[in-house]
């Protein structure tokens, strides 16, 4: 069942996403949200580092400082907790309970967490990735998305290539796992089926001012027709295949149910160059994991 049947493999290159139904089981879930709930129930931000993410056009990040952008920019190896804009009051204290208030976690579950790492390097994933024509991918990045009820913010349409660009294009693949049923309702994703053949449009870029690290865009996302994009509902448990530059969007959560979800991505190595321009880069702490263990 982990491996793509050709008619599979056919529709995902002609779309450039794929829904894979019950991938993960409900107990396989279950076990990801409740180390989830732990970490949530002890962790520990200090008021500086409190950051409101926004994956809205106008703004990725709403900060209060450097300090917060740094502590965006520094996460590529760490785990690290992202918030719901409006959810603090002007010194950073919380205004809806903090577990309620969370965005997401990010971006090294797979490397630090045994839970996400076992996902992560599963041997049902390794199997799909080989049954895609991926030789040595590695994984670059994972987030656990929370999109929480009534305030869970809607995800602007973007090509996750944007954020996460390798040379050539069309080395990127998302693995997206539904934890919770992802309906219209609570904000599901929405795809353009076939977009992901036309490049990229904008970028998300490292710059540097004087000692200061920092991010901005170069280009810009076209205006596209609302009526392209198709809803992608999904039940708990099953997997969406992202190719880097399909593009996606989801709506704000107005229900009274999350949307949790588990998200990861990683890049065909051999032959790729990784853009050193790239918001998140490998360290020394954390080169990029090889997937196939």
């Amino acid at each position: 069942m982990s491996c793509l049947s050709p008619s599979q493999l056919q529709k995902f290159q002609e779309d450039g996403f794929l829904v894979l139904e019950g991938f993960f089981s409900a107990d396989e879930c279950a076990v990801m949200q409740q180390r989830i709930g732990k970490l949530v129930a002890d962790m520990d931000v200090p008021v500086h580092c409190r950051i409101e993410f926004s994956t809205r056009e106008e703004g990725q990040l709403r900060t209060k400082g450097q300090g917060d952008k740094d502590y965006f920019l520094s996460s590529g190896d760490k785990i690290r907790y992202f918030f719901e804009k409006d959810v603090f009051d002007e010194k950073g204290n919380f205004l809806v309970p903090p577990e309620k208030s969370i965005n997401k976690i990010g971006h090294a579950l797979h490397a630090y967490d045994p839970v996400f790492r076992s996902v992560t390097h599963s041997p049902k994933v390794q199997a799909l990735a080989k049954s895609l024509g991926f030789q040595m991918p590695v994984v670059v990045q994972s987030m656990y998305i929370f999109k929480q009820p009534h305030f869970g913010g809607e995800v602007d349409p973007h090509q996750d290539s944007t954020f996460l660009h390798t040379e050539p294009l069309g080395r990127l693949l998302g693995l997206w796992i539904a934890l919770e049923n992802a309906t219209l309702e609570n904000g599901c994703l929405w795809f353009i089926p076939g977009s992901h053949t036309g490049g990229v449009s904008r970028r998300l870029v490292r710059t540097s001012d004087g000692s200061k690290p920092d991010v901005t865009f170069l280009g810009s996302e076209p205006v596209r027709d609302a009526s392209l994009f198709v809803p992608t509902p999904a039940w708990r448990g099953d997997l969406i295949l992202i190719h880097g530059e399909v593009v996606h969007k989801s709506e704000k959560n107005l229900s009274d149910r999350s949307r949790h979800a588990y998200t990861f991505h990683f890049m065909e190595s051999l032959g790729t160059v990784w853009s050193p321009e790239n918001w998140l880069q490998p360290s020394a702490e954390l080169p990029f994991p090889p997937l196939y263990t």
